[in-house]
């Protein structure tokens, strides 16, 4: 791609409307410019002519080989004027410009943080056509707006917000997905309106490169303009208690080298000395011994845990209004279209039984919110990453069945056999003892029925006895 600014400065074949191989117009003619004839204060006015930020990378053969002609003079800027071509110049002719000179130049984007702490932390606004206007707030998350503390050269993203736009005017539209595919911000502007402007926090000097979530990677610091590595004898776990503490993450819950790549020099050459109560990594004591060399394998690796989950104002822990936790700060879930599905990850990350019910419900006034779609709830990779912080009413309610009673499991499985068993035991003796009055009740009905025959039997002989006397008697 190529840029033409006030016809007289252009680059060439960059990856983005900021970036290229620097050439000049003069007598009609575009030339390329030696790499020995210009500075990091030439590349400041060249950035600004063409409304991107300031000047990241300065090297030469980028963006291809040089082409002949070559500018014959040496650029002499104080980094204050508005184009190249105002600034002084030597009167030294060069007539060719060795291979892989040619001055190769990428801006950054034309993106600041203003209001804030630091210089990493603020308002956001971008240059629109020579005006710093602010960027609307909606629609963007962690992971989105982290594409930001890269143009800044800041480090990791550790907040998103809104801000209430405070000044009348226009603001700077910017589709989250355009930024998040790759191209130029300037291709994904437009203007606008919008009440609520873009609050954003990248931590000034600390970032986490190639992990599997924003929690996570190879731990890289930044000093002197520049990004180390830290080697894995220089680090413990008190010190990667304050990066994940820095970084908006719970504690570290892995720290080990070459978990996310292989070291790239320079290394961080000091050891750091933390104590874990520190707020930030530079805040740190460190040593005064310098490490020129880290072996491969050692560069440190850290994850931190995720963010914090809980149900509040229900019958158990188990049921309520979601919250998630992020820098300390509890907020409230707006999800619309969740399912029992969804909800099951939460229930199932709670340690809590299956999900029962889940549904929104409106609770007045208004205020920031996290809002999570059903294809973000996977919190084993990040799930506040692709949250959006939102204005909303509407908050969203769970109810997980209680996890399962060891009390009761212990009843289960061990005293309800004892009592089958005792149970048993006692029909046993219950059936014994009642056969053996059933047997003496029948002993005693023949032993009756057998005298009752006997006494039958001699009052028959009796009465036979008698009628046969009375007969002799007459």
């Amino acid at each position: 791609s190529s840029l033409i600014s006030a016809d007289s400065v252009r680059l060439l074949n960059g990856s983005s409307l900021c970036s290229g191989r620097l050439q000049v117009k003069s007598n009609q003619k575009w030339s390329s410019v030696c790499e020995a004839d210009f500075d990091l204060q030439d590349a400041e006015v060249v950035c600004r002519e063409f409304s991107c930020g300031p000047p990241s990378v300065l090297q030469g053969a980028l963006y291809g080989e040089v082409e002949a002609p070559v500018c014959s003079k040496e650029f002499q800027c104080e980094g204050h004027e508005s184009a190249l071509l105002d600034c002084r110049s030597s009167g030294s002719a060069r007539n060719s410009c060795s291979p892989g000179k040619a001055v190769g130049l990428t801006c950054s984007e034309p993106v600041r943080l203003v209001r804030g702490a630091s210089r990493c932390a603020g308002t956001l606004e971008f240059n629109h056509q020579g005006n710093w206007r602010p960027v609307s707030g909606f629609g963007w998350t962690l992971k989105k707006a982290a594409a930001f503390c890269q143009h800044l050269g800041c480090g990791s993203v550790v907040f998103v917000g809104q801000r209430v736009n405070s000044l009348l005017g226009d603001n700077v539209n910017i589709n989250p997905d355009c930024v998040h595919s790759g191209p130029a911000l300037k291709e994904c502007a437009t203007l606008g309106f919008s009440i609520y402007n873009l609050d954003l926090k990248c931590s000034d000097s600390v970032r986490l490169l190639n992990g599997s979530s924003l929690c996570s990677g190879r731990l890289q610091v930044k000093s002197n303009q520049k990004w180390s590595s830290v080697c894995e004898a220089d680090f413990d776990l008190q010190d990667a208690e304050v990066v994940c503490r820095e970084l908006g993450c719970g504690p570290p819950s892995v720290l080990q080298g070459a978990l996310y790549g292989e070291v790239e020099a320079p290394v961080w050459s000091k050891e750091f000395q933390c104590e874990g109560h520190e707020s930030a990594l530079l805040d740190c004591r460190s040593s005064g011994s310098a490490r020129k060399s880290c072996s491969p394998g050692k560069a440190v690796g850290l994850t931190c845990s995720e963010s914090h989950v809980r149900l509040m104002g229900g019958a158990s822990r188990c049921a309520g209004t979601l919250e998630v936790k992020h820098l300390e700060e509890w907020r409230l879930v707006h999800g619309s279209d969740w399912t029992l599905k969804e909800a099951a990850v939460v229930c199932e990350h709670l340690g809590c039984g299956s999900a029962v019910y889940v549904g929104e419900r409106e609770e007045f006034p208004y205020r920031f919110v996290w809002e999570i779609k059903p294809d973000c709830v996977h919190f084993q990779s990040g799930q506040i990453e692709c949250a959006k912080s939102t204005v909303l009413s509407s908050i969203l309610d769970l109810t997980c069945s209680d996890p399962p009673d060891p009390t009761g499991f212990i009843i289960r499985a061990v005293i309800l056999p004892l009592i089958l068993l005792l149970e048993n035991v006692v029909l046993y003796f219950y059936c014994k003892a009642s056969r053996g009055r059933k047997l003496g009740r029948r002993e005693n009905i023949e032993l009756v029925d057998r005298n009752l025959g006997v006494g039958a039997a001699e009052g028959g002989l009796a009465e036979e006895e008698g009628v046969q006397g009375a007969e002799e008697n007459l």
